[in-house]
């Protein structure tokens, strides 16, 4: 099968559609406020590009960062000129029109070893946001399959060997007025009675690429109350851009920098939905979501495990399977 619409898609597809796609399907299921989409499965990477990855990756050093770098920009302008069969294009375009018609998505690499509960593999490689068009979706499929040499996702590869393979997501964008991360628990002190809520205007990947300082929520998972609110300096915002395509950056100005770009309502609705995802899979979560221009409440975007205080969490527990659970209550260490 090469495309899967995400209503499709479980846990269980992890190795055809990698871990993003499998759980935005999760999620779709379970009655999340997931925007639509489908995945391009890993059937259609192995058809275009896996045949020549053992070439294109061939003598790697994850030490030699120079080298590394050289090869995978090779690598990459290799698999962006790869010709893509019929078959594969035209089933792409077809669920592509499923959405609408020319859609605005998102189209974003899902590798298989992305998103695990153990793995620091999330964005080593890439997102590509308002694509408009069949021809526009296909070269943003290129562009992740492309991607799965850069040089971090080679290095690491190279240092972890494991289930390989790219799919990719395609997600009806959500023209975002707020959007942000989400973690649901405290990322600064582990405290699993916490969720701490990241926010900037437009779309996310101003806070998740680290180019504001949002604004910080943290909300008790107890009382349901905000107990700290930080008020971040949000200097831009990224937007569609309506005459090139894609987006652009545009400063924000004083007044809206000043203020909280979340009403208290908005903060509340995300803690919920956060609270929700984390009762869905027993575990802590690290979520991205977004507030559409339009109003409405919030969509989920993608959700994943949180890696780091869980690792840290299993490795200081020296019990296993249903005894850790119990032991780990009494002992003060019940998982969140």
């Amino acid at each position: 099968m090469i495309v899967a619409p995400f209503r499709s898609l479980g846990l269980d597809d992890v190795p055809r559609v990698g871990g993003k796609s499998a759980h935005l399907g999760d999620l779709t299921r379970a009655g999340f406020p997931v925007p639509p989409g489908f995945a391009v499965t890993t059937a259609a990477f192995e058809a275009v590009v896996a045949s020549r990855a053992e070439e294109l990756t061939a003598g790697i050093d994850p030490e030699d960062v120079e080298a590394l770098e050289a090869k995978a920009a090779e690598a990459r302008t290799v698999v962006e000129g790869l010709d893509v069969p019929d078959e594969i294009f035209a089933a792409i375009a077809a669920a592509y029109a499923e959405l609408g018609d020319d859609e605005p998505v998102a189209v974003r690499s899902s590798a298989v070893a992305e998103d695990a509960a153990d793995a620091s593999f999330a964005g080593m490689q890439s997102t590509y946001l308002w694509l408009c068009g069949a021809d526009e979706v296909l070269a943003g499929v290129r562009r992740c399959w492309a991607s799965y040499f850069n040089a971090e996702a080679l290095a690491y590869r190279a240092q972890h060997r494991g289930a390989a393979g790219m799919s990719v997501a395609v997600q009806a964008m959500v023209d975002a007025r707020v959007a942000g991360v989400m973690f649901t628990l405290n990322p600064v002190s582990g405290d699993p009675s916490s969720i701490a809520i990241d926010a900037s205007y437009g779309l996310g990947v101003t806070v998740v690429g680290g180019d504001v300082t949002p604004d910080s929520f943290l909300v008790s998972k107890v009382t349901r109350e905000i107990v700290r609110t930080e008020i971040g300096t949000k200097e831009v915002e990224c937007l569609r851009d309506p005459e090139g395509g894609g987006t652009l950056m545009r400063d924000v100005d004083e007044e809206r920098r000043s203020r909280p770009c979340l009403a208290p309502e908005e903060v509340a609705q995300l803690a919920e939905l956060g609270r929700g995802v984390e009762r869905h899979y027993g575990r802590a979560q690290d979520v991205e979501w977004a507030i559409g221009r339009r109003g409405g409440r919030p969509s989920l975007l993608q959700a994943r495990p949180e890696t780091v205080w869980s690792q840290k969490e299993r490795a200081a527990n020296p019990y296993e399977g249903s005894v850790a659970a119990i032991a780990a209550t009494y002992l003060g260490r019940r998982e969140p």
